[in-house]
């Protein structure tokens, strides 16, 4: 891996969300999966991150509706372990709700949408019982800089590199939350978004097809050129070898073993799905794409383009091939081109890494993980080429 500092560039543009935790783990890092502690889910704002809370918090007593109890003190902390759009818990007395808003600095178009947000949160919590239920969105930037929403606080337990220990006592627990997750994925996938009145979410025609221009567009804009010709060559290899849609779906677009919640102690149990501001319609594929990115397996090489958290390899999950399987099975769906999506996704995330460093270099990120964030870059580009050669073999 060329481990040279990254060339600083001139533009701006700030990244889709991304959870780059694991690609500053060293392949020596050695979590033990059942025996480590889980990170905090709460934490006090990071510097840099604060927003004019007193005028926010007036606005939200004027404004969330009346049969939210908001009488009590209020007091915010901060979601700590996602990495673009803001997060933060928002207490009045024994109230607790979520606020979202996007980062600071320049968006790169159709990023961090928190009105989509809202809009699809407002609707499918009413039909889709992992959906949060969303109360409020505000576009007067005089509030909080930004558009923002708040939505209901759900609780339970987050799986990222470490099982909790209300399920450490549960057999095959990997699995079982595998599986689970899968499932959930496929149920949604199986929602019809006009019987839903989402129908007007997205453009489902050629989907796919504007995806891997967008990304290639993105890519563009704070390209590292010691590795262009290596992207470059992946989006030609996507273009010519795209699959044709199965159906069309709602698409979450980050959908990962830490973007859910699980009922405490209860592996089966999924309650809830997060970050729901790039959802749209279109091939449900990319969403197992995107699972499958981030899916390790025990035997996967230390240097795998799979960024996971560390200690996921060692719970005992399913392998990427019983996930594909799982998922065929649930949803109806032909998963002979998975490869295909796993590919694009890898291609998709080593542009995403490059947009989060890139946000650093120019001094639109404090937040000190983006600095070596790219460094996985290598490893992504060798992972998307291999599952192309694999499919094209």
């Amino acid at each position: 891996m060329d481990s040279r500092p990254l060339p600083r560039a001139q533009s701006l543009t700030a990244a889709p969300r991304f959870d780059p935790v694991s690609d500053v783990t060293t392949p020596e890092a050695t979590v033990d999966p059942f025996a480590a502690d889980t990170p905090p889910e709460l934490n006090e704002i990071r510097a840099g991150e604060d927003l004019d809370w007193g005028r926010i918090e007036a606005y939200l007593r004027a404004e969330l509706p009346d049969d939210l109890d908001i009488d009590g003190d209020f007091r915010v902390l901060q979601f700590p372990n996602g990495a673009a759009n803001l997060t933060y818990m928002i207490r009045f007395g024994t109230t607790e709700l979520v606020l979202r808003r996007p980062p600071h600095g320049t968006l790169a178009p159709g990023a961090h949408d928190m009105r989509r947000e809202h809009k699809v949160l407002s609707v499918l919590w009413q039909v889709f019982d992992k959906a949060p239920r969303a109360y409020l969105f505000c576009d007067d930037h005089e509030i909080a800089g930004a558009d923002f929403f708040v939505m209901e606080r759900c609780r339970g337990e987050v799986i990222r590199g470490v099982i909790p220990k209300s399920m450490r006592d549960q057999p095959d627990v990997g699995r079982r939350v595998g599986f689970a997750l899968v499932d959930a994925i496929a149920e949604f996938h199986l929602l019809e978004p006009d019987e839903v009145g989402l129908g007007d979410l997205g453009r489902p025609d050629g989907f796919v097809a504007r995806q891997v221009s967008g990304w290639k567009k993105r890519w563009g804009l704070v390209a590292d050129a010691r590795y262009d010709a290596a992207m470059s060559s992946i989006h030609a290899r996507l273009e010519r070898s795209m699959p044709a849609p199965q159906r069309v779906s709602f698409v979450h677009n980050d959908l990962k073993l830490d973007n859910c919640m699980f009922a405490p102690g209860q592996p089966n149990e999924l309650i809830s799905f997060f970050d729901w501001d790039m959802t749209t319609l279109g091939d449900p594929l990319i969403d197992i794409g995107t699972l499958l990115n981030y899916w390790p397996e025990a035997d996967d090489a230390p240097d795998s383009p799979r960024l996971s958290h560390d200690g996921m390899q060692r719970m005992g999950l399913p392998s990427r091939a019983d996930i594909a399987e799982r998922y065929g099975e649930q949803s109806g769906l032909d998963v002979s081109f998975a490869p295909w999506y796993d590919a694009f996704a890898q291609w998709k995330t080593a542009t995403v890494i490059q947009q989060l460093h890139h946000r650093w270099l120019v001094g639109a990120s404090t937040d000190p993980r983006m600095e070596f964030v790219a460094a996985r870059l290598p490893d992504l580009i060798e992972g998307a080429t291999v599952l192309l050669d694999d499919l094209e073999a």
